[in-house]
């Protein structure tokens, strides 16, 4: 069966994608949609692994067979019914052993298989390139409680192209960005997403991107793309502090008294002792604005010295309407910017060398 470079796996091979890598490696880090299909377990790989340093490839091979064999009905039966089609994209690490083996048993089995050519490695390859492809990109910033991200969703509801990094991050990068959110997936898999994402926008479009600083809770923009974010045009919503307090505190009002506490005290350095005991006594109190107001100084003042320096388009609105405010947004015309070299994340490549 066709062995496909990565473009081609990604876009026209057909059939779900099963990822033979043990479930750890799969935990890390996999293609967007992926399904795992381990062939071996994370012990079992281990085993091998050890064999074949210790000993001799050959006995690690053997090993593997002795593994592989009681597997092969289970493995058939399992592939069957993730693929109604009869048809799957198949990969492993780099396209070496395990796919082959798998492959082979699939197409025994009956299934048609799409074999990535060079595994995941190809695909991390491919990821990390496309985060660092340079493209035309505005941002839209704010002081917190402005309602950029609901502004965004209006944008995309009208047409415009995209880009949300919270939404991938799994969090609203503030101290209170985790609060009703899953947990952050893993710094390789947000790459994983992010490329996914980026490869589905137009090119010829300019993309809207939330401002963002160069970490979402605990997940860190790779450098290329902070880097374009930083140099693109930057288009600031000037909402009232009135408007801001008032739609943080019905947002955070949701949440259990519990965990907007956890949120002021991983602050409690950056606010002092006053501000922090006087946060937690209007969460206690619930009294949702008092305690918004406290916090939003100091995140104001943190956006600001952001701010400094960067050539800025300053929009004043209203309120946090995501309606009338994405209106605002595309009647503002901004400044043309060329578009940047591209840039190789040595940060993010780092990270792809498992």
């Amino acid at each position: 069966m066709p062995r496909h470079p990565i473009a081609d796996f990604l876009s026209t091979a057909a059939g779900p994608i099963l990822d033979v890598r043990a479930p750890a490696e799969y935990a890390q880090g996999h293609i967007p949609g992926a399904l795992s299909l381990p062939l071996f377990t994370d012990e079992e790989r281990a085993r091998i692994g050890t064999t074949y340093k210790q000993v001799n490839p050959e006995k690690a091979v053997l090993l593997g067979l002795d593994f592989f064999g009681p597997k092969m009905r289970t493995m058939v039966e399992q592939a069957k019914k993730l693929a109604p089609g009869q048809e799957v994209r198949l990969h492993c690490w780099r396209g070496g052993m395990r796919s082959g083996a798998v492959q082979w048993l699939l197409e025994l089995g009956g299934l048609h298989v799409n074999l990535l050519d060079k595994g995941y490695k190809e695909f991390r390859q491919w990821a990390l390139a496309e985060i660092a492809r340079p493209r035309p990109l505005r941002v839209l910033g704010g002081y917190t409680g402005s309602g950029k991200t609901a502004v965004l969703h209006e944008l995309a509801r009208r047409g415009e192209p995209v880009l949300d990094l919270e939404q991938l991050a799994r969090h609203q990068g503030s101290s209170f960005g985790s609060l009703g959110q899953p947990a952050q997936p893993t710094q390789e898999q947000f790459e994983n997403d992010l490329a996914v994402a980026l490869a589905t926008l137009p090119a010829d479009r300019p993309i809207w991107v939330e401002d963002e600083s160069r970490t979402i809770g605990s997940l860190a923009l790779p450098g290329a793309l902070f880097a374009h974010m930083q140099a693109a045009p930057l288009l600031v919503l000037d909402v009232p502090q009135a408007a801001r307090v008032q739609y943080l505190a019905a947002d955070y009002g949701r949440h259990p008294a519990g965990e907007l506490a956890s949120a002021v005290l991983r602050l409690r350095k950056r606010l002092g002792g006053l501000v922090t005991k006087e946060a937690l006594g209007a969460i206690a109190d619930n009294d949702m604005p008092r305690m918004v107001e406290l916090v939003l100084a100091y995140y104001d003042k943190t956006y600001a010295y952001g701010l400094a320096g960067r050539p800025a388009t300053t929009v004043a609105a209203e309120g946090t309407d995501a309606v009338a405010n994405a209106a605002l947004v595309l009647a503002t015309d901004l400044p043309e910017s060329p578009l940047p070299a591209a840039t190789y994340d040595s940060e993010a490549s780092s990270s792809a060398a498992d």
